[in-house]
């Protein structure tokens, strides 16, 4: 099937007790048994929920996987996968994440002994450096956040082969429809599902997806284990947000490439981070690795002032001042003070997260006006 047939009917069947063509919202914490150990596949719902299955089934089949497993949010998902890490174990991982990842590694699993190396993964020579035979684990984010670097997964899967090491991708800029990390070697890809792939800002949700039958395994029971599962209600919402995602990411990756072009341009704009431009440093591995190129975008200014970036930021009218990304409504966010605070200044600023970068995240509202905002606040 091809993907959007895929994100209405994977793993979703109507409901064989009414025939409802909507999966239903089984809001139930258990399930009855006819004899003890007998049952229908449930027993309860922190273990198995038939709308989180579903769910399930079908985010597998939009990452080309076998399995698929959803948590309470995208950082609950990361800590399932440092989970399968013991202590002694190392992990490289992209110097440009998302702030939370950075945190969750940093001040969470370094105290149990295990040790992360940030590297700049457009050289892999420079990532082949910081591995030796206690890396265990390569994590790659691409597009990072917020400075939209591209990273070449395929050359990251070589690395780790050689290592033996696991490689995860983080694919929530890209999306499944922008980009297929297992098809290029990756081990487990990886969602804040709270972004693109529910795609209206009313669900907080992680996942992760692989092919591998003893890890899904061994991640299905640190699910289960530890608990930190999705709900039932917010399984069907995404279910229903992944019907529309093919049609939501062609009107994010069109819009992302006027603003981009408008951007380019400006008088006010020193550097500018969106890789459908061929200026961008890895545009030839973006074309290689993704089918567009995405709503996301960052710029700094000429005037490299926190003032100047406040200002923009309050004037706009359409782009809204929040956290997050991925909606259909366009965002506007300061990193430096808001999802990349907990990163060090000057870590902050080596890669590109100065005091004058913001980040957009271009929703699907029509163009004209999104340029007319952004126009009215930078002038």
């Amino acid at each position: 099937m091809k993907f959007g047939t895929k994100a209405i009917h994977a793993g979703v069947r109507p409901d064989p007790s009414t025939g409802a063509i909507m999966t239903p919202v089984y809001q139930t914490s258990t399930y009855v048994q006819p004899s003890p150990g007998q049952h229908q596949g449930y027993e309860y719902s922190r273990t198995h929920n038939p709308t989180r299955t579903a769910l399930q089934k079908n985010l597998a089949a939009l990452e080309n996987a076998k399995h698929g497993l959803c948590f309470a949010s995208g950082l609950a998902a990361i800590d399932a996968v440092l989970k399968t890490l013991r202590p002694g174990d190392e992990v490289v991982s992209t110097n440009d994440l998302y702030g939370g990842t950075y945190r969750l590694f940093t001040k969470i699993f370094e105290p149990y002994d295990i040790r992360f190396h940030f590297v700049g993964m457009g050289d892999p020579a420079a990532v082949e450096a910081a591995m030796n035979e206690r890396t265990k684990m390569v994590w790659v984010e691409t597009p990072t956040n917020p400075t939209m670097r591209i990273i070449d997964i395929a050359a990251m899967s070589t690395l780790a082969q050689k290592y033996q090491a696991l490689l995860v991708v983080d694919n929530t800029f890209a999306s499944p429809y922008l980009q297929n990390p297992i098809d290029f070697g990756a081990g487990i890809v990886m969602h804040s599902i709270t972004k693109y792939i529910g795609g209206h800002s009313d669900v907080v949700m992680g996942a992760l997806c692989c092919n591998d039958d003893d890890l899904a395994e061994k991640l299905a029971f640190i699910q289960n284990s530890c608990g930190a599962v999705c709900g039932p209600q917010d399984a069907f919402l995404v279910l229903r947000g992944i019907k529309t995602l093919h049609l939501r990411m062609q009107r994010h990756c069109e819009n992302g490439k006027a603003i981009a072009q408008f951007l380019k341009d400006h008088p006010k704009v020193n550097h500018l981070y969106w890789p459908g431009l061929e200026s961008h440093p890895n545009h030839a591995v973006a074309q290689r690795q993704m089918r567009d190129f995405g709503g996301m975008i960052a710029f700094d200014l000429h005037e490299n002032q926190r003032e100047k970036a406040f200002q923009i930021l309050e004037r706009t009218k359409l782009f809204s001042l929040a956290e997050s990304l991925g909606g259909v409504e366009s965002l506007i966010g300061h990193p430096a003070s808001m999802t990349h605070a907990s990163i060090p200044k000057a870590d902050r600023e080596n890669i590109g997260v100065v005091d004058s970068l913001i980040r957009l995240s271009v929703g699907i509202e029509d163009e004209e006006d999104l340029i007319e905002d952004l126009r009215q606040a930078l002038n």
